[in-house]
């Protein structure tokens, strides 16, 4: 049985034009060769499996080539060309930094660097994974690195190059590789798969591109797993089978109940995922995804941002023809805030379900808060035009005497004064003028209007009637004690906002105070600035109080109160200065044993 060889390695390229998504890195790397212009570094960075050493090697196989061919590269039979291809050439020293980071592993390399090449003109010198050398192994290689030999050259390959020192940054020339397009993986697993004799589907291909994440390597991994899985028939079912990846079917069936407002249907869906062994979290990343190709499906401009197959590309043009982009705004806000609730949350299924039922109320057009529904029209609430004119009541009043000669029968009568001003009230406020109409709504002062209905005034309207009196609400009058208040006073502290929380603090250790039989409160304030704050919360705290404690009368006195003094530690000089006026014998206790004090 002859030795397998995984397709990672079996098909890595040789030439630079085999470099599959690097067209613009292999270009300047031939270039460079064909005019001689090479730099003594270069720093190879990208994301992992994109070709970084790859391109290093070839790099170093044609810059020793005997015999290049016009375009730029290795003539692959000559001597040096032969010894790269039978991995016994001396001219290309491989170091992998992740278990050779030490300064002593530098030193050997230095070491290295100094002898020169037994056939051709360089000696190529690969650190992988540099970014995992110490600062001091980093430290050690600067000299050289900046002025090495004229045979030498270094290439230094690394997927995190902002964990590199700036000087050696500074030292080398940088290209950057870039991750590789879903169309161009899908395109050499293609040539793979005919080379090896693998039938396959190019939907199942561009499955495992996508999955593949832009590295060229993890594509050709997973095709080789695939392709054992399904015998040498790789189609899209056992992909996804083999992979454990959800369907399209599932998010576009899906999709389909969501628009109809079918929740059940939608449920039953989610739960078929869950029995599967699909986490939720999985799903919903998956199903914002979907919406996220459904809006991208809308538009032509923004169709190359769909990495898909040519018939799956077509399914979501149609679905998405039957979406509105308002609805896949607001399905998309929705699908990431569940993914971010979604590790905190205690029930998580249900966090999924409740997103499934919000998306699926958002489809329907007369959804409240979806922005779907038809434009709305808030009404004014105050109107300036005047109600329609109606006949006050007459009031039952007692039968007038005779009237003084040059005087009016109502006027002569008190009775009739006050009823007159029951009868000529409504009247007048229903025939206000054009300059009343413009006037500002007078503010309503709770203080002010407590006190006015404790004060009584002669001949006002509830003396002289007593209907509109029963009809007034009666005033509260519970009796409270201090304890009473500082409760009240104590939880209104606790209900402040988040960035009321200084204010909170002081309000909590303020004690108030309540004379026996009074129903005014005193609070005492410790400087001017906290009184500007009580000051403006006044009113706000009094109609709190006066409702938890029921009573109407209920009134803040703000005292301002003196700081207490505050206490200092004393040092021993001062302690012992304190003890002498009790005990003068101390000090010539302290001259007779020669003490001193600390």
């Amino acid at each position: 049985m002859d030795n397998y060889i995984v397709s990672a390695r079996k098909y890595r390229p040789t030439t630079f034009d085999s470099v599959v998504g690097q067209s613009t890195l292999t270009t300047t790397l031939k270039n460079a060769i064909a005019t001689g212009k090479l730099a003594h570094a270069f720093l190879f960075c990208g994301p992992r499996g994109v070709g970084k050493t790859t391109c290093a090697r070839i790099f170093a196989k044609t810059i020793n080539c005997e015999h290049p061919t016009a375009d730029g590269e290795a003539c692959n039979e000559c001597e040096s060309c032969r010894a790269f291809a039978e991995q016994r050439s001396l001219n290309i020293y491989e170091l992998d930094a992740a278990s050779n980071n030490s300064v002593d592993d530098m030193r050997m390399l230095i070491e290295q660097v100094q002898v020169p090449p037994q056939v051709g003109r360089y000696k190529v010198f690969i650190i992988d994974e540099v970014h995992m050398l110490t600062t001091q192994a980093f430290n050690a290689f600067l000299k050289t690195l900046e002025e090495p030999p004229a045979h030498a050259i270094f290439i230094l390959a690394t997927t995190e190059k902002h964990k590199i020192l700036p000087t050696i940054l500074s030292r080398c020339q940088i290209y950057d590789f870039n991750r590789m397009e879903v169309p161009d993986i899908v395109n050499h697993l293609k040539g793979v798969a005919e080379k090896e004799g693998i039938a396959y589907e190019e939907e199942a291909l561009s499955v495992i591109a996508r999955k593949a994440d832009g590295g060229m390597r993890d594509a050709l991994s997973i095709f080789d797993q695939v392709a054992s899985f399904s015998a040498g028939n790789i189609t899209y079912k056992k992909v996804i089978e083999d992979l454990n990846i959800l369907d399209y079917d599932y998010y576009f069936n899906l999709t389909d109940s969501l628009l109809k407002g079918d929740i059940p249907a939608a449920m039953l869906t989610f739960n078929e995922i869950l029995r599967k062994g699909f986490e939720g979290n999985h799903f919903i990343g998956g199903l914002a995804a979907h919406f996220r190709d459904l809006l991208v499906s809308r538009d032509e401009s923004t169709l190359p941002l769909l990495d898909v197959a040519d018939n799956v590309r077509q399914r979501y043009s149609e679905q998405a023809k039957r979406c509105k982009p308002q609805f896949l705004y607001r399905a998309l806000k929705l699908c990431n805030d569940c993914d971010v609730n979604y590790r905190v949350s205690r029930n998580k299924r249900l966090g999924v379900e409740l997103c499934l039922i919000e998306v699926a109320q958002c489809a329907q057009e007369d959804a409240p808060g979806c922005g779907l529904g038809p434009t709305k029209t808030l009404k004014p609430i105050f109107a300036h035009t005047a109600p329609k004119k109606q006949e006050a009541p007459k009031p039952v009043a007692p039968k007038p005497a005779a009237a003084q000669p040059g005087q009016s029968p109502i006027n002569n009568n008190p009775a009739a004064q006050s009823a007159g001003v029951l009868q000529s009230a409504p009247t007048q406020a229903a025939q206000p003028t054009a300059e009343q109409a413009k006037r500002p709504l007078p503010t309503l002062s709770i203080r002010k209007t407590m006190e006015a209905m404790h004060q009584p005034q002669q001949g006002s309207v509830q003396e002289n009637a007593p209907a509109y009196a029963a009809q007034q609400k009666p005033q509260r009058d519970k009796a409270f004690e201090a304890a009473d208040v500082n409760r009240c006073w104590l939880q209104y502290a606790l209900s402040l906002p988040r960035e009321y929380a200084a204010m909170s603090a002081r309000m909590r250790n303020m004690t108030l105070e309540v004379a026996p039989g009074s129903k005014r409160v005193t609070v005492p304030v410790e400087n001017e600035q906290v009184m500007k704050y009580m000051q403006q919360m006044q009113p706000q705290v009094e109609q709190y109080l006066r409702n938890e404690l029921q009573n109407d009368f209920v009134a803040l006195d703000l005292k301002l109160v003196a700081r207490e003094a505050q206490t200092r530690a004393y040092s021993p000089k001062e302690q012992f200065a304190a003890m002498l006026k009790d005990n003068p014998a101390l000090e010539t206790l302290r001259q007779t044993f020669k003490l001193e004090l600390a």
